[in-house]
């Protein structure tokens, strides 16, 4: 009788080391509060809420002391940020494999401050991904036209109609993503850029509008108006 091939795994990983300096918070915006709660429980909800994800992992700067302030979630979580997104996804994979996680397996990295992610676009992502040879991510159609600037005035107007808002999460394999990021030197802002530096075509999922990152002050109003509509 031939052995049965080990089922792949989920795990989620959440770089969750920035200072958000363009958010114009006191402190890391991911720990702002939002509709009642700080930004992260939001998103480490979603997270939670998907019963095939192993495990969740948050990468916080060393000395951060906002779990060891708040132990209210199960994520199990690591002082190993780097100095760029990059880096703190690499050092989280690293403790991912620590924690039992295997190359074969998926994760799904996805931003602190994107806290209006649901499990439902979760679960699409891993649906549409998890039969792909490289993996994908969450992706909104751009509505808008886009603009070059060039010393404040317009030098160019570019087509819309392929063109993408790349969001998170975004799931590839543990050893394929490890290796992407090893190749790609830091200078990528999101793991799909380092994927597709190996030469690979990551699958858009396409996900609403909402999903999208807090990274302004103004943008805080409307995430807490997305989440109190949701809680009527």
């Amino acid at each position: 009788m031939n052995a049965t091939a080990p089922t792949s795994r989920y795990f989620a990983l959440i770089p969750c080391a920035g200072n958000g300096s363009r958010a114009g918070t006191a402190g890391p915006k991911q720990y702002e509060r939002v509709a009642g709660q700080p930004m992260i429980w939001h998103t480490l909800s979603a997270f939670a809420g998907v019963k095939r994800i192993a495990r969740t992992l948050v990468v916080v700067a060393p000395g951060d002391g906002f779990f060891e302030r708040n132990p209210t979630t199960s994520a199990l979580v690591v002082p190993c940020g780097g100095a760029t997104r990059a880096q703190s996804v690499a050092n989280g994979l690293r403790e991912l494999r620590r924690a039992g996680a295997v190359d074969s397996d998926w994760v799904l990295v996805h931003d602190a401050a994107r806290c209006l992610i649901t499990p439902q676009l979760i679960d699409r992502l891993i649906d549409h991904c998890s039969k792909d040879e490289v993996g994908g991510l969450l992706a909104h159609p751009l509505p808008d036209t886009l603009k070059i600037g060039e010393n404040g005035r317009v030098a160019a107007t570019v087509t819309r109609t392929d063109k993408w808002q790349a969001q998170t999460p975004q799931m590839f394999r543990l050893g394929m993503l490890r290796q992407a990021l090893e190749g790609a030197d830091g200078q990528v802002t999101d793991e799909s850029s380092a994927i597709e530096k190996m030469g690979l075509k990551p699958l858009l999922v396409e996900a609403g509008a909402q999903n999208f990152k807090v990274t302004y002050p103004e943008d805080f109003a409307m995430a807490e108006a997305v989440l109190r509509g949701r809680a009527r």
